[in-house]
Formats: C-alpha cells, structure tokens, sequence
C-alpha cells in the first residue's frame, strides 16, 4: 500500500482506484469478503496502514457504468448550500434526506453531486453524516487535507456539536452518555446498532438549552464518532432523538407531526479543527428554518 494512502478508509480507497465502478459493487466486494487486506478480509471502515497488501478481484469493464449526472437545478441548490471553501475544503450544509454518498440503492450523494458540481478538484469525503441529518458536512479539496483533518478527528483534536430535540424531560442541565455501541446488519440489509459491552468506544454529552413540558432542545457534544451514535445513545437514556423512525417513539413522533416536524431532527451545527502549524478550523450550520417554526410551535403547544 503506498505510504500516501496510510489511514484511508477501505472503501475510499476502492472507490478511488476502481474509478467509474459504482459504490454499490464496490461495498458488494467488501460484503462478500472478495477484497483481501494482507490475506484477509477486511471491512469498509478498515484504515489501510503503509506496507499493507490489497488483493481486489477482477471488474469488467462492463460494471464500470457512469454516474447519473445530477439535474443542473439540484446542482445549483447544493452549490447554494456551501458555506466555506478555500483552496483546502468545501464545507456543505447538508440538507436532511441527502445521502452523504451513493450505494445501496442511492445513485447520488452530496459527495457525487460535488463532484460533478467541481469535476476539476480530487474531492473526497472527511467524515460522514446520517442521510436524515441535516448540517455541517466537510470535503477535502487534496489528499494533503483530507488526512490532517481526519488525524485531528481521530486524535481527538476536532469539536463536533449538534443540535437535536429530545422526547421527555431531562433529569439534569448535562447528561454524558459513555457506552459502547456495535453495529449489526439486518437480513433486509437495514443497520443497526445497538449498546453492546464488546462495541466500541462511544462518548456523548448531551446539554440542556431549553426544557418544554414534553421536550428538551439540547447542544450534543461527541468525541467519536459511531454510525448513529446520537440517536443510540439518546435512546438509551430514555430520551430519543425527535422524529428518529428507527430508534425513536412512534407515537411521540406522530404526535410532533401537528409542530410540522416530518424529519428528524438532530443538525449537525458546528465542526471545528486543530490542524496544528496549518491553523484552526470552525465550520458553521444554522439551525434550518423548518425545525426553528418547529420549536416555536411546541413552545405555543405546551404552555
């Protein structure tokens, strides 16, 4: 594996060596263990370290299928929604129910939609978003940047906070949540994840900003990063994420649709960076307006 590519996700990787092979076939490789690190098999959330040896089956050419290219009015609209970008990154304000990449089932993510947006810079993602999360979603403009922003993060130089409305009421003004989480998939395909003594590490704080009779609207602080890691923990305090259709309340949910709330709503507000000699980032999302009347009416509702 070439020294330039160390700490690169598996499926990155692919993605970029197999250019024109859609992310679909490639996560197929993976789950169906035809991709081989060092003789073994190795999952997508793998980070290939230098020195490593990457045996990938044979693709025809014939998989090698283009991507849909994305109508200019949707380009336009994801253009509309950067909010920072230099020579180094593109921050987007994801909106929610966009994908932050292609595969199972999903032809095109934010990161495909920027991709035909900027066909002339080498993007790739930095991190990932829920496809129901809404929020700060950082790109990397050049491989330089991409891996001192994903060394910050694993080395706990990074501030991520969010904003989410919780079902219930909060015992206390900051409730931390450190309980490890594992991932399973379904027979249908679905994820899921679950607290799990031999998961991995997962820490949240969750800190009260306003306490409604029936809801709290919290800041979330996280210093890993689990695949929905969030709404898992929320659950597991006896407070899930409002409008979440896979962990949440249902009848909780249905009852927030008379607020006009048919999202989840967790956003992603703010990803900052210690980037050491090159300087310190802070990325910024507003609330969206639609969960904003959303507050407004439950502050109406439960007086």
């Amino acid at each position: 594996m070439p020294e330039d590519r160390a700490g690169q996700r598996l499926d990155n990787l692919l993605t970029a060596l197999l250019k024109g092979v859609p992310k679909s076939h490639v996560y197929r490789l993976l789950r169906t263990g035809q991709v081989r690190v060092d003789g073994r098999r190795a999952k997508a959330d793998h980070r290939v370290a230098a020195g490593e040896r990457l045996r990938i089956p044979p693709v025809r050419i014939a998989e090698r299928d283009a991507a849909p290219r994305a109508p200019d009015r949707a380009l336009a609209a994801l253009s509309d929604r950067i909010v920072h970008e230099d020579r180094r990154f593109i921050a987007l304000d994801k909106p929610s129910g966009l994908a932050s990449h292609g595969g199972s089932g999903i032809a095109l993510g934010a990161i495909e939609q920027l991709r035909q947006l900027k066909p002339r810079d080498a993007l790739e993602l930095v991190h990932r978003l829920d496809r129901d999360t809404s929020g700060v979603l950082l790109v990397a403009k050049k491989r330089s940047a991409l891996l001192a922003a994903q060394a910050a993060i694993r080395e706990g130089r990074a501030r991520k906070r969010y904003l989410a409305l919780l079902v219930g009421r909060m015992p206390r003004a900051v409730m931390r949540v450190d309980v490890p989480l594992e991932k399973s998939v379904l027979r249908g395909g679905e994820r899921m994840v679950e607290v799990a003594p031999g998961g991995k590490p997962a820490r949240t704080e969750f800190r009260r900003i306003e306490q409604y009779p029936g809801h709290a609207f919290v800041e979330v602080l996280i210093d890993t990063g689990r695949t929905h890691q969030i709404r898992v923990h929320a659950r597991h305090i006896g407070l899930p994420v409002a409008g979440d259709p896979k962990y949440g309340d249902p009848a909780a949910n249905a009852a927030l649709r008379e607020t006009g709330l048919r999202r989840l709503f967790l956003h992603a507000a703010e990803l900052g960076l210690d980037l050491g000699a090159e300087g310190d980032y802070a990325f910024h999302a507003p609330l969206p307006d639609e969960l904003g009347r959303v507050l407004e009416r439950i502050a109406r509702l439960q007086r």
